[in-house]
């Protein structure tokens, strides 16, 4: 079974790259363009990962994040943050928001389907380790 990725992103030109590249490795995309709709979607959908943009108009990334880890029914989906910014104090902040990591834009189109797929097995393994305490 392909695995559904839910993309929160406001622009156009990011969301419909970032579709293309995981629907030709395989995946199932979902679009959310604004946190509202994003968040209405998850819940709905129930995606395997979220790629979350956090400069979003209205509620941002960070809220939307911590909305979404609130919900019982929502936070073991994993959270990837699409950012700009890759600091080592935003990557905190970005992690305190729930995150479970983060990628940096502008993507790179040769590794992005094979990092998005990481985080999946890396949330795999954690979940079934977790399984085994």
């Amino acid at each position: 079974m392909n695995s559904t990725i839910l993309i929160i992103e406001d622009n156009e030109l990011n969301l419909e790259l970032a579709t293309a590249l995981l629907e030709a490795a395989g995946f199932a995309v979902l679009q959310a363009r604004c946190a509202e709709i994003g968040l209405r979607l998850a819940r709905a959908a129930l995606p395997d990962l979220i790629l979350m943009d956090l400069s979003l108009p209205g509620i941002d990334g960070l809220a939307a994040t911590r909305n979404l880890k609130a919900d019982p029914a929502m936070h073991h989906v994993p959270v990837i943050a699409l950012t700009v910014h890759s600091m080592r104090r935003d990557a905190r902040i970005i992690a305190d928001a729930g995150c479970d990591g983060y990628l940096t834009k502008p993507i790179n189109t040769r590794t992005f389907p094979g990092q998005v797929r990481a985080s999946l097995n890396k949330h795999a393994a954690c979940l079934a380790e977790g399984a085994a305490a």
